[in-house]
């Protein structure tokens, strides 16, 4: 019979468990999840197979009764190039990003994720505290982009874009962009929406060409060629957490971003895109144009058959 976990206090701290398991190198997050579940981990004796239970530093856990350790903390910074897939193993990915690394960085897993055809920076990490700040947007931490575009960029292109729209249920922001070249902008970001700088522009009506995270709150790809990492040193992280605990300007509140409805929306691969097509605009204002006499010719029609409307027993003798 399983012995019930001790419970955590909401105070105590420490690495959530699917993490500590991924950092000591025995899978992804998600295969050690199924790991959880079965009933294999134990913690200072009694069985886990809840997922969010916190490991403090003075815990013995175990898998199927083997002592395991975690690795001690590393954070390596690599430049992706186009073409490789954030994951560890996918059948469906032809490369992934563990592909360009050292046997010895199975272990760590990516803050955040550049999709397939993005490039740039990317921290890899088994420090689950360091990669949570780093992406929560409370945290407000620059993430800088470079995006090559299709057509010129305007003014009114960028108003529009600072506006925000709505991806898959959330509002989605920008914090700033600025231009570079007529078709190439700088964006920075606070949240990590799935490809949301692709959605919104798209919602505009551009195409990406390139994509190119060149920054990461004080991190830079300076010295680090396309497919090579470097680690980060002690100086490194000492300015890394100097930015995620320095005060963050207050910022006014943006204003409030109305829900498109679902009739008027238009799904495409999961995106919600709110523009309408020309050929649907064109359409809706020769409706526009003949909908009076028609609203007219209905209502007489609906007037010169309405038939009256029947009254009850009941009715009829309240009348009288």
């Amino acid at each position: 019979m399983d012995t019930p976990t001790p419970r955590r206090t909401p105070k105590e701290t420490g690495l959530r468990l699917n993490r500590f398991l991924a950092a000591a190198g025995l899978g992804s997050r998600r295969s050690c999840e199924e790991l959880i579940l079965k009933g294999s981990v134990s913690i200072n004796g009694s069985v886990c197979r809840d997922l969010s239970t916190r490991v403090l530093p003075e815990d013995d856990v175990r898998l199927s009764g083997r002592v395991i350790h975690a690795f001690a903390p590393r954070t390596i910074l690599l430049n992706k190039p186009a073409g490789y897939t954030c994951t560890r193993s996918d059948k469906h990915a032809e490369r992934t990003i563990f592909d360009l690394l050292p046997s010895d960085t199975g272990h760590l897993f990516h803050v955040g994720r550049l999709d397939k055809e993005s490039e740039g920076l990317l921290l890899l990490t088994n420090d689950g505290v360091l990669a949570q700040d780093l992406m929560h947007p409370s945290k407000g931490v620059d993430k800088e982009y470079e995006v090559i575009l299709d057509k010129t960029f305007t003014d009114r292109d960028a108003a529009s874009l600072r506006r925000g729209t709505w991806i898959e249920g959330s509002v989605a922001r920008i914090e700033s962009v600025r231009n570079l070249a007529p078709n190439k902008i700088q964006i920075i970001l606070h949240q990590g929406i799935k490809r949301q700088i692709r959605v919104m522009l798209g919602q505009l009506g551009f195409k990406v060409k390139r994509l190119n995270r060149v920054r990461l709150g004080p991190l830079t790809l300076r010295g680090v060629k396309p497919g090579s990492y470097r680690d980060l040193r002690k100086e490194d992280l000492e300015i890394l957490q100097k930015a995620l605990k320095a005060p963050k300007p207050k910022k006014e509140k943006p204003p409030f971003l109305a829900k498109p409805r679902a009739k008027n929306a238009h799904a495409i691969k999961g995106e919600l895109f709110t523009a309408m097509p020309s050929s649907l605009k064109a359409s809706s204002t020769l409706r526009s144009q003949t909908s009076p006499a028609k609203s007219a010719g209905s209502k007489s029609r609906s007037s010169a058959t309405k038939r009256p409307r029947k009254t009850s027993p009941t009715q009829a003798r309240v009348r009288k």
